[in-house]
């Protein structure tokens, strides 16, 4: 099980002074929390893509090529990279790039984005967002397994002989994710291609979720990638803790009932009874987690949420504090204990790499065969 945190980058007003943070002042707190990421042990930083205020993480490479400069273990991920509005070729060279800077601690969760005015600012037609998906993506994948691409679609112009560069390290493209909360038609995608797929399941109730991660289970056996029970799922979170819970729903209360993406709608209270979030003590922060493979299944990544709407950088620092002694221990422990021997790890450069070179050599054992027979 792969466990981390998740930013989106909200610049937000603390609801308890009415201080909002400046762009730098955001900017650097992400960095700080991908650092703390690393130092309590936690395994993937994530952040996501937006081109609108009030976020402010636009560029995610950039962000992630700096914090791979400063981290040596944690493994940097996009949450999401905007497959949509986004040049496939673009896509292909600042990743690529971004794996060799990092040593291939780096995967990607490709998602289409909830915010309807991106698309004209990027010359796109928001009514097109799932065939955007579908056509980018699958020119993305030729970009990172074919040395020289022809190609032609809708969207883009066409390619002829053309060469992403740098090429991937190693010969192994990052690992990618596909990220949805409500399109089936992503979840399908994910599993044609038997790539991984991520419900950040903040905003629905448990029996979206379940259909949705079904979904994607029996088409990625259906498209022989193995078992349904053995895709490739992550899922997000939210989390406050304090150690007591009485204590922890006090704090957070203010800020949920102010966010800019929840607050004003359903109470503190209804809202964690629906989705996946938790307010309370390090134990139910424990016990509702776990009880989110009750639902799906067992899965790979788990993504918590815990530096948005206006919660001020040394509150959320103590946060991860909290989550990285008393919470992700146990976590590692109960899902360890309860996955099947077949249920694959989530893949990583080095187990890709490896994955590689043995079809390489099988290939070439292969040929030998045939010569000797010939």
């Amino acid at each position: 099980m792969q466990i981390g945190v998740f930013t989106v980058g909200d610049v937000t007003p603390d609801p308890t002074n009415g201080r909002t943070p400046s762009e730098a002042e955001r900017i650097k707190a992400m960095v700080t929390i991908g650092m703390k990421a690393e130092e309590i042990g936690l395994d993937v930083f994530a952040t996501g893509e937006h081109h609108n205020p009030p976020f402010v993480p636009s560029s995610p490479t950039t962000l992630l090529g700096y914090l791979a400069a400063r981290t040596e273990r944690l493994l940097l991920s996009t949450a999401t990279t905007l497959i949509t509005t986004n040049d496939p070729v673009k896509i292909a060279e600042d990743y690529a790039m971004l794996q060799h800077l990092s040593g291939g601690r780096v995967d990607l969760m490709m998602g289409r984005g909830n915010t309807g005015p991106v698309y004209p600012w990027f010359g796109k037609d928001i009514r097109d967002g799932v065939a955007l998906a579908v056509e980018n993506y699958a020119l993305l994948r030729r970009l990172w397994r074919e040395d020289v691409v022809d190609w032609e679609g809708r969207f883009r112009t066409p390619l002829q002989g053309f060469t992403s560069t740098p090429r991937p390290l190693d010969g192994v493209p990052p690992f990618v994710w596909h990220a949805s909360i409500r399109s089936p038609e992503i979840a399908e995608q994910a599993a044609y291609y038997g790539d991984g797929f991520f419900h950040n399941n903040i905003f629905w109730d448990s029996g979206h979720v379940r259909r949705m991660v079904q979904l994607y289970r029996r088409r990625f056996e259906h498209y022989g990638h193995g078992a349904a029970d053995q895709a490739i799922v992550g899922l997000g979170g939210q989390v406050f803790m304090r150690k007591n819970s009485q204590d922890a729903v006090r704090e957070f209360r203010p800020y949920f009932d102010n966010a800019p993406v929840y607050g004003h709608g359903p109470s503190l209270e209804d809202f964690s009874e629906l989705t996946a979030l938790t307010v309370g003590s390090p134990q139910q922060v424990i016990d509702k987690t776990l009880s989110f493979a009750d639902n799906v299944g067992d899965y790979q990544r788990q993504l918590f949420l815990m530096d948005h709407a206006g919660l001020p950088l040394k509150t959320v620092l103590e946060q991860m504090d909290i989550l990285g002694s008393e919470v992700v221990p146990v976590l590692r422990k109960e899902f360890a204990a309860r996955k099947p021997a077949h249920v694959p790890e989530a893949p990583t450069h080095a187990s890709l790499k490896a994955a590689a070179e043995a079809a390489r050599e099988n290939v070439t054992e292969d040929v030998t065969d045939e010569e000797v027979v010939a």
